[in-house]
């Protein structure tokens, strides 16, 4: 699958995350490892607005955001939409703070590799449009990360999958990317072409992730004397919620190898045991919704059988050992994860020229097209499915616009290489909330679907949303008729009787009646 490509020179992938930021760097020999930020390959991508309008970035923010959390940001990533942030008493553009946490990417690589310019990646989901990709460009490029070049997230995890830990992915296969993220999930059907990968088609949830398994612990654990935690009203209590979210993320991440994990409560100075058991009981509402939209899309994209080549954990919340578990007893095929699964993306974007893959910068080939169909949101949950393919009625499958399959029976459809056609969303119907949502600082999860969502397949999405016309009620409708008979004759009547007795200084009543006296004259009545 490699190609000449000239001089090998260095390269840097970096994948800016909801909750953190992953940066890998690769030498022209071919030797890759990530980029220590503070003594971690896991930036925070968090920022905090110092008095005198300095952006810090990264756990020097985390530390920052315990003497004044209200001029802290901890998931930029989420704001993207917004234009400006508030920070304190003042108002930043979203733009200046992702540019923030990638020169901060971009300082650690002058440190750690010196004065080189290296062929940049960066990733960003496959559904986001045009907008929200010049911004995430411009943001590297005002970081000093020059040239970078956009490489849809499942790409680049299916890259990976493919090149870094060796899987068999034959052409005309399939992979099945599972990223679980802190804010956000998605799962995507990537497919192995001819000229390297392709995303086929994406669903997933914008308003659930690692975030909400961590709310959900909240709920649970919370007493009445929690109540100064969660609704802070001075500088201490508002220190001790961003601490307590912080503890119970780390016990969180903990019980992913241990069987249980203590910490204690800031302000409150009470110990709390929580066991794995209490986590994945807490957990798979929130898990089984990701299991469900995997599963959806697979029996939406219909594969014939032996095209899946696996299924993909990447994101940090993948790490739960419950997620695997949930879907290889839907999928009936056990899930792939690695030990640091925040890495898979930022390392996989940079191989994407190694596995030629159709996304050069800026107009990443039919993954450009990917759209996000609907902005609206149900109440608690927001399905946005964008694909470079159409399923053409009267076929089996999904069909894309470029061929996976080149030895396939091609007599049911003919793909069409330069068609980018977007297919209708699914419709997921919100479910009722579990309970009630505890919301951490900065950030508000959605409330978690307790009870299964319903999918509807594509095919019946029309019927879905064709409005249904209104029976109109009888009497009204008899109503009507009567006034507009009545109309009918009286407006003649009224123009006659001013016509007949106009100029001759009588009076209106005594004009009706010579007029009806006229007029039964004129009838020999």
């Amino acid at each position: 699958m490699a190609i000449d490509q000239g001089e090998p020179k260095h390269a840097l992938g970096v994948d800016f995350g909801t909750s953190n930021t992953v940066a890998v760097a690769r030498w022209p020999d071919g030797r890759a490892r990530p980029i220590l930020l503070d003594g971690s390959p896991l930036l925070p991508s968090a920022v905090f607005a110092e008095l005198d309008g300095t952006l810090v970035v990264g756990r020097d923010a985390v530390h920052s955001a315990r003497i004044d959390p209200v001029r802290f940001e901890p998931n930029p990533k989420r704001r993207i939409d917004d234009g400006l942030v508030l920070l304190g008493e003042r108002e930043f553009p979203v733009v200046e703070l992702i540019s923030a946490v990638l020169a901060r990417v971009a300082e650690e690589w002058r440190r750690a590799v010196g004065q080189v310019t290296p062929d940049v990646t960066l990733t960003c989901p496959a559904t986001w449009g045009a907008a929200r990709r010049s911004m995430l460009a411009d943001a590297a490029a005002r970081a000093g990360l020059t040239g970078a070049r956009l490489v849809a997230e499942p790409v680049a995890a299916a890259t990976y999958f493919a090149e870094v830990l060796g899987r068999d992915v034959p052409i005309g296969s399939v992979v099945v990317v599972h990223d679980f993220g802190a804010g956000t999930f998605d799962a995507s059907v990537v497919a192995r072409t001819a000229s390297g990968f392709e995303v086929m088609a994406v669903d997933g949830r914008d308003d659930i992730g690692g975030l909400d398994v961590d709310a959900a612990i909240v709920e649970h654990l919370r007493t009445s004397e929690w109540q100064r935690l969660l609704e802070p009203t001075t500088a201490q209590e508002r220190r001790a919620q961003r601490q307590l979210w912080e503890e119970v993320r780390v016990a969180k991440e903990r019980l992913s190898r241990a069987q249980s994990a203590d910490f204690v409560v800031p302000l409150l100075d009470t110990e709390v045991h929580l066991t794995r058991d209490e986590l994945e009981k807490l957990a798979r509402p929130v898990l089984e919704q990701t299991v469900r939209v995997t599963k959806g899309l697979l029996d939406w994209a219909d594969l014939p059988d032996g095209r899946l080549a696996g299924v993909f954990l990447v994101g940090g919340a993948s790490r739960i050992p419950l997620v695997a578990t949930l879907l290889h007893r839907e999928l009936g095929e056990a899930p792939v994860v690695i030990e640091q699964p925040e890495l898979v993306v930022a390392e996989g974007s940079i191989l994407a020229d190694a596995a030629m893959l159709a996304t050069g910068a800026g107009a990443p080939g039919p993954t450009s097209e990917l759209r996000l169909v609907s902005t609206g949101r149900a109440e608690s949950a927001t399905v946005r499915v964008a694909t470079a393919s159409v399923r053409v009625p009267g076929t089996t499958g999904l069909q894309p616009p470029v061929d996976p399959w080149p030895d396939a029976d091609h007599s049911n459809w003919v793909a069409d290489p330069h068609a980018t056609v977007p297919t209708p969303k699914p419709v997921f119907t919100p479910s009722p909330v579990s309970s009630r949502p505890v919301s951490p600082p900065q950030h508000t999860p959605r409330p978690v679907s307790a009870s299964p969502t319903t999918y509807r397949p594509p095919t019946q999405v029309s019927q879905a949303v064709r409005r249904t016309k209104r029976r109109p009620n009888r009497f009204l409708r008899t109503l009507q008729i009567l006034v507009s008979i009545l109309m009918m004759i009286a407006v003649p009547l009224l123009a006659l009787l001013l016509a007949y007795g106009y100029g001759n200084g009588s009076s209106v009543q005594q004009d009706a009646e010579n007029l009806i006296r006229d007029i039964g004259e004129l009838l020999g009545i």
